[in-house]
């Protein structure tokens, strides 16, 4: 699977495991493609970028998110390997 399809299935994922738990959840480029809108939206407050990578540079990702929030939103990025379960990371100072 290429990484761009890979990427896609991810974030369709995530934002059905969130629909599962109760959020109106949605993929964000799908419907605009804007670069700055976080990959799964539907989370009031919460900027998420969603990396599905067997290598990732976490801080990298971090940035990203940092960059692409909107002001008062917290920059999130939930990642995943093949084979692994989905893991959350975010500062320190905000948890």
């Amino acid at each position: 699977m290429n990484s761009k399809r890979k990427g896609g299935a991810g974030e369709r994922e995530l934002a059905g495991i969130l629909k599962e738990h109760g959020f109106d959840t949605r993929r964000g480029h799908q419907f605009n493609g804007q670069t700055d809108e976080a990959d799964v939206i539907g989370l009031p407050g919460i900027h998420i970028e969603c990396k599905a990578v067997e290598r990732l540079n976490l801080y990298d990702a971090m940035a990203q998110a940092k960059r692409d929030a909107r002001q008062n939103e917290l920059p999130v990025v939930i990642h995943k390997k093949n084979y692994c379960a989905d893991l959350v990371t975010m500062e320190f100072s905000e948890w």
